[in-house]
């Protein structure tokens, strides 16, 4: 991730609500966080306010209520994705080993460790909680977990770089590929592999999100642009200006909103998804950096690590977060604040 940390200025954005309404949007704030590395996914578990986002280490824990980081937990050999689970357990995704680990959230400890394909990026929940499915980018798979006896499900071969997925009501995993500049089709049902979505005009897509109301998609692609498929046609229908640098796609069901945090502009654009067409209504000014991010359901807040990276990159051309800089912007709608 290229992240490089720019102060957002208060900004208040309009938007249209789920009653035709107007719901404005601002930045409320930040909350400072441990030198933990680089970030990736982050999610929020409303039950116990707590915000897990994963770390190249660890996992770091934020209070949503009091807006401070608590601590960290777990041990992770560069984290990408975290999930929260039943019973006071996380799914953590561990890309250097291959790995995914569960985590206590009381203590950190390591409850169970499962071996699965080369780079496991991204994961995601079915409805019921039940099974977990673990895109694994550089052995283009996707394992499914059974998260209760934390076992192997199955393996299914797509095909490298997959990003973020949804899943649909029928049983329909979409899963972006950031090199095909598709979208692949898995029914995981029966573990077979459909024919992918082309999505020409969209480079390099990597946040999904599903909306069942209209059964649409919304992918978020590098070039500035939102991809709008038809889950049922499996084509797509339109696409929506954004900012460049996107790396997520955050649903709010209830309220009829998606958002795109783009990390190379530093914006968090907001997409109404009632109506016949998705439409981009607002735009908030948040950081360069600010690519990811999590909502907590209950109150609508988005919330979106970032750091300031330091002017020297690794060898590999990756940006470095300098010490001290970590934090959690706070986007919140105005007359939801908790």
């Amino acid at each position: 991730m290229k992240k490089t940390l720019i102060i957002g200025a208060l900004l208040i954005c309009h938007t249209g609500a789920s009653a035709g309404v107007p719901r404005r949007y601002d930045v409320t704030g930040s909350i400072a966080g441990s030198d933990a590395g680089g970030w990736d996914y982050a999610r929020v578990d409303p039950g116990s306010h707590r915000l897990y986002v994963a770390r190249t280490s660890t996992v770091s824990v934020f209070d949503t209520a009091s807006e401070k980081e608590v601590g960290t937990i777990g041990t992770i050999a560069h984290g990408h994705a975290v999930v929260p689970l039943p019973a006071g357990r996380l799914l953590v995704t561990s890309g250097d080993d291959a790995s995914v680990r569960f985590l206590s959230t009381k203590d950190g400890r390591e409850v169970g460790r499962l071996r699965v394909g080369a780079k496991p990026d991204a994961a995601i929940l079915s409805d019921d909680g039940r099974t977990a499915f673990i895109m694994n980018a550089d052995a283009g798979s996707v394992s499914m977990i059974d998260v209760a006896s934390t076992r192997q499900i199955r393996t299914i071969i797509v095909k490298p770089a997959l990003e973020y997925a949804a899943l649909a009501t029928n049983g329909t995993l979409f899963v972006n590929d950031e090199d095909a500049n598709e979208m692949e089709v898995v029914d995981v049902r029966r573990g077979r592999v459909g024919k992918p979505v082309a999505m020409p005009g969209c480079e390099a897509p990597s946040g999904l999100a599903f909306d069942r109301k209209t059964n649409r998609l919304i992918a978020a692609c590098a070039n500035g642009r939102a991809a709008i498929v038809d889950a049922k046609t499996r084509s797509i229908v339109d696409y929506v200006e954004t900012g460049r640098g996107p790396d997520a796609v955050i649903l709010d069901a209830a309220r009829r909103l998606a958002f795109v945090p783009c990390g190379k502009d530093g914006v968090l654009d907001i997409l109404s998804l009632d109506g016949p067409k998705v439409r981009r209504t607002g735009r908030v000014k948040t950081a360069a950096g600010a690519r990811t991010g999590a909502l907590d359901p209950d109150t609508g807040a988005i919330y979106l690590p970032t750091a300031s990276m330091s002017p020297s990159p690794t060898p590999n051309g990756r940006p470095v977060p300098q010490p001290g800089t970590f934090r959690v912007l706070v986007v919140k709608p105005l007359g939801e604040r908790s």
